[in-house]
């Protein structure tokens, strides 16, 4: 079989190395634009910060070394300008010459990835003005921080490769600025989650302006001098675009391969476009997601590498059924680790879900292990089904695990009382008796069944407490002219708390809040709520 790939890096590379493994005989060869192959992408802003120091680590595969190790031939610089599905032919251009030539196939695969967005604005194109997208692009970058000229940057665009690329550049001693038209950072994520993170991140120098639209750069004798925006000029010495990308399939426009309409690839679940012989994965495709079940684009390493070796084994005949995405991320920001995966509770809503959640702050392993910290963790499910829906996780430590173990559960379809009780690995340096997931699955639970009774972040910052007095439950006072509870001595009637009063119980994290909610109902209090996160995630 003569299997044509347009396009290397994660999902082309993944694509031909698997059908050769599966298949020795097929004939397969990559068309790729770029000189190299197979690069890693998620590490340039690493690059950028030097926590990754030889250039050379970037480059995954040399189109020489991927040919050895796989029998796939590779042609370098050489664009594909169209597809003939009738003659079943894709026309190609060597960058170098500017000749044409003729690739004929009997199974084409799609991998041509996504650019970044470089908008037609004033200054697009000065001295200081950069991407991040291949090596060359982190490569360049570096080079002029090294020269020490550069104080000060702007990053436009604030999801995961604007923030890393923040966070990498600050780590260099520049003084950072994220902009963002959208109204918060990361997107994805619940609004009072975003808004922690651009906290965090302004108490560590690195200022975000949302809501901010990017009008163009100014500059001067050729450099960067001012991003402007429609709110103010900002003073830079350099400019950085992470504005997002768009699927390079331009050239598909005449073969009658159907698009989406963000100009994606439409495949099915085995990822065959309208054409049975023809796939597509990578960036370029939209795929599906695992719990709505509509279409998604995941432009993520990941989701290239998985949907390339699928796509691999259906084209030798194996009929394997891609299952979706569920929007899995994780981000390094400065000391703050992000992640979430599944639905947000606003995506929740809108796709018809009665939701509940509960938002916790538990500790990420044993609180006496040395570097031990917490997590802050927004867990979702669904009321009528119990089914997980989405966790977003914020934290010093190992999101990752928590995210994971969430993407294990909400795959298999799990209910939050199927994940009550499990069997988690459990030593101090790792986690805590009651692992942090399970944690917040018990709280959640109680907040299910009503023991729990409380107002989330979201809540209470629109106003749902008004009315309420707040009760101090802290271990020692810590809400200046809030009354202070000690709940070691309640054993009766509070003291200056009417049992039908409206009572906001606060405590750090929202433990104590719920120990003195659970005593005070024993007590005859009949109207007390607990603020979720407590006083480290909310402003009072």
């Amino acid at each position: 079989m003569k299997v044509l790939i347009i396009g290397g890096v994660a999902a082309g590379t993944k694509v031909a190395a698997k059908l050769k493994r599966e298949n020795r005989s097929h004939e397969v060869t990559i068309l790729t634009m770029g000189k190299d192959i197979s690069y890693a992408g998620c590490g340039l802003p690493y690059y950028v910060g030097g926590l990754i120091q030889d250039r050379g680590q970037l480059i995954v595969n040399t189109p020489e070394s991927f040919s050895k190790l796989t029998g796939v031939e590779v042609v370098t610089e050489t664009e594909v300008t169209s597809v003939n599905r009738a003659a079943k032919t894709v026309t190609a251009k060597n960058q170098a010459t500017g000749e044409s030539a003729e690739y004929s196939y009997d199974k084409l695969v799609i991998a041509t990835g996504a650019s970044p967005v470089k908008p037609p604005l004033e200054g697009m194109d000065l001295d200081g003005v950069y991407v991040m997208r291949t090596p060359e692009d982190a490569i360049a970058l570096r080079e002029k921080i090294e020269t020490g000229s550069v104080k000060r940057a702007v990053v436009a665009g604030a999801g995961f490769i604007g923030l890393e690329v923040a966070e990498n550049l600050a780590a260099k001693d520049i003084r950072v600025s994220v902009i963002d038209m959208a109204d918060q950072i990361l997107p994805g994520f619940d609004r009072e989650i975003a808004e922690y993170a651009e906290n965090h991140l302004a108490d560590h120098g690195i200022m975000a302006f949302t809501g901010t639209k990017l009008l163009g750069i100014e500059g001067e004798d050729g450099k960067v001098k001012k991003v402007l925006t429609d709110r103010k000029g900002m003073k830079a010495d350099l400019a950085v675009l992470c504005l997002g990308i768009r699927a390079n399939t331009a050239f598909l426009a005449d073969s009658g391969i159907e698009l989406m309409p963000n100009r994606t690839v439409k495949v099915n679940e085995y990822l065959q476009t309208n054409d049975e012989n023809i796939y597509a994965v990578g960036d370029c495709a939209s795929v599906t997601n695992r719990i709505t079940g509509k279409a998604q684009w995941s432009p993520m390493g990941s989701t290239a590498n998985i949907a390339g070796r699928v796509a691999a084994m259906d084209i030798n005949g194996a009929s394997v059924a891609y299952p979706g995405v569920l929007g899995t991320g994780v981000c390094k920001l400065p000391e703050l680790n992000v992640g979430r995966t599944g639905l947000s509770e606003e995506a929740a809503r809108e796709a018809g879900y009665d939701v509940i959640s509960v938002l916790s702050v538990v500790d990420d392993k044993a609180h006496y292990y040395p570097g031990a910290g917490s997590f802050i963790v927004k867990m979702t499910a669904d009321k009528t089904s119990r089914k997980l829906l989405g966790i977003q996780v914020l934290g010093k430590g190992e999101v990752d695990k928590m995210v994971d173990i969430a993407v294990t559960a909400i795959s298999l379809g799990a209910t939050v009382d199927q994940l009550e009780n499990l069997d988690f690995a459990y030593a101090p340096p790792f986690s805590t008796a009651i692992h942090p997931f399970a944690h917040t699955v018990n709280i959640l639970l109680n907040k299910m069944s009503g023991a729990f009774e409380t107002f989330t972040p979201a809540e209470y910052k629109a106003g749902a407490a008004e009315g309420y007095k707040i009760v101090d439950a802290s271990p020692v006072p810590s809400i200046p002219g809030a009354p202070y509870v000690d709940l070691a001595k309640v054993d009766g009637e509070v003291p200056g708390l009417g049992k039908d009063e409206k009572l906001l119980l606060v405590c750090a994290k929202g433990k104590r809040a719920y120990m003195l909610q659970n005593r005070l109902k024993y007590y005859g209090y009949t109207n007390t709520r607990a603020l979720e996160g407590g006083l480290t995630f909310n402003e009072l």
